[in-house]
């Protein structure tokens, strides 16, 4: 008979959850050497994308809330990676733009966190990382 925890530990929730954990981990110690964490790099990366855009649309568009929003701009414009400027739309919003040292960031921030990445699926062979990424999208795209 299999124990409480072994049972819990062999559930893939919680297998799923422990290598996320350990995925992140390595990420983040990984952007530590820009000075920032996996939430500057998205601000970063969806700034890049979507930007300018008003300050409320990036963090809608990142499901950050808005209190947490302003203290990851204030860093990054801070260290000059954004600019927030009025909204040529709305004046009473600030849009959000990368600035040229930001998208170089969030370029030096894409390497560090592939390597990241290839020492996190380093136990498994290409074939093998191909299969785990296009399981993991599907249980993905099919979560509500």
């Amino acid at each position: 008979m299999t124990s409480a925890l072994a049972h819990i530990q062999a559930l893939p929730s919680w297998l799923a959850g422990r290598v996320a954990a350990r995925g992140r981990a390595l990420v983040a110690e990984a952007l530590a050497a820009e000075g920032l964490k996996l939430a500057h790099y998205a601000v970063l990366a969806a700034t890049d994308e979507y930007g300018p855009l008003a300050q409320a649309d990036l963090g809608r568009r990142l499901a950050i809330d808005p209190k947490d929003l302003v203290g990851l701009l204030n860093h990054l414009q801070d260290s000059d990676l954004v600019l927030r400027t009025p909204d040529p739309v709305d004046r009473r919003k600030n849009a959000v733009r990368l600035t040229p040292a930001g998208a170089d960031t969030l370029a030096r921030c894409g390497a560090l966190a592939q390597a990241a990445n290839a020492e996190f699926l380093a136990p498994l062979e290409p074939a093998e990382r191909r299969t785990l990424l296009a399981l993991l999208t599907r249980i993905h795209e099919a979560a509500p």
